[in-house]
């Protein structure tokens, strides 16, 4: 049974959660501020944070990176902050999904699901470094990747990209931290740089690069990986 962490101060939303997952079969624990969360997620390992970043104690965001140094556990932000700004200081602090209050219980059900699907299909590879979808593998100790049985040829930036966005499957990843990671004048001198290198890896890689089943967009805050 998925075990979720809640992090909220609000009594009354705390209790619709506890009431509206437990119907689903999720198990369910509570803190209402940082310092509980932070405790808990060291003693019952939870499978999915559902996380506020107006806490009393330590801002939201703080707790995500604590969280992050720690653990690869999907983190649900779960917010009244509405600016692009704020939504993509969670993500590049580590959070992998934004939720906006009010929200619907079926749209956070769905969000929750999809996070344990993608966090499954993330588990660390092996030894091989060998990570393989229904279209091409990447291989991250020998710097290849083949398609359909073909090794294909990336630029030293294509690569450098694809191997962020890889070891973080399953996580978004913002462009900010993209353009550091990666760097290089063919990316920071345009501000388009980063989707035009995108397209590329898509062009090269997907099945139907006109419809991404690997390389996902987030507009305005970043790309992520699903194997």
């Amino acid at each position: 049974m998925t075990r979720v962490l809640v992090v909220e101060d609000e009594p009354q939303l705390v209790r619709a959660l506890e009431i509206n997952l437990r119907a689903r079969r999720y198990e369910v624990d509570t803190a209402p501020d940082g310092a509980t969360a932070l405790r808990l997620a060291a003693e019952d390992s939870p499978d999915i944070v559902l996380l506020d970043l107006g806490l009393p104690d330590i801002d939201g965001i703080e707790v995500i990176r604590r969280l992050r140094g720690r653990s690869r556990v999907p983190i649900i932000v779960v917010s009244a902050r509405r600016t692009t700004e704020e939504k993509v200081e969670a993500l590049e602090a580590g959070a992998d999904d934004y939720l906006t209050k009010p929200f619907g219980m079926d749209e956070l059900v769905a969000r929750i699901r999809a996070a344990a699907r993608r966090a499954e299909r993330a588990s660390p590879a092996g030894d091989s470094g060998l990570i393989a979808t229904g279209d091409f593998t990447v291989d991250l100790l020998a710097k290849r990747v083949r398609r359909q049985g073909n090794e294909v040829r990336l630029t030293p930036t294509e690569w450098h990209l694809l191997e962020v966005l890889v070891r973080r499957r399953g996580r978004l990843v913002g462009q900010k931290e993209l353009l550091q990671e990666v760097g290089g004048v063919s990316l920071s001198a345009r501000t388009n740089g980063l989707r035009v290198c995108m397209a590329r890896l898509r062009r090269k890689l997907e099945g139907d690069p006109a419809r991404p089943r690997h390389f996902i967009t987030f507009p305005g805050m970043g790309y992520r990986f699903d194997l």
